[in-house]
């Protein structure tokens, strides 16, 4: 199983004027992180304060991750980094030392 860090950022040409209407679009994209997280697919999920971007960290396989980001398409884009873990990165030292 895979560990991301996923950088998101809303589509601001999709994001409607009236305020009740973004409220709705926010609140819609809330219950959608939740169910991510519920399902163990999102670990951590935040907003940068002012910005209409953030970051989660995200875990499965490959096509679990591709599956899930197609729900916020196409009103959100993503950048996706795979992450490697401290053992990992220790793994990897001790084969350039050899």
């Amino acid at each position: 199983m895979g560990k991301y860090l996923l950088l998101w950022e809303v589509d601001t040409t999709r994001l409607p004027v009236n305020p009740k209407d973004r409220g709705a679009g926010w609140n819609a994209l809330m219950e959608t992180v939740k169910q991510d997280m519920k399902k163990g697919i999102t670990k951590d999920w935040g907003a940068f304060v002012g910005e209409l971007r953030g970051y989660s960290i995200g875990e499965g396989s490959e096509l679990e991750l591709m599956n899930s980001l197609q729900q916020y398409s196409p009103f959100v884009h993503f950048k996706v980094h795979p992450i490697a873990s401290l053992s990992q990165v220790e793994d990897m030292i001790k084969g350039m030392i050899k």
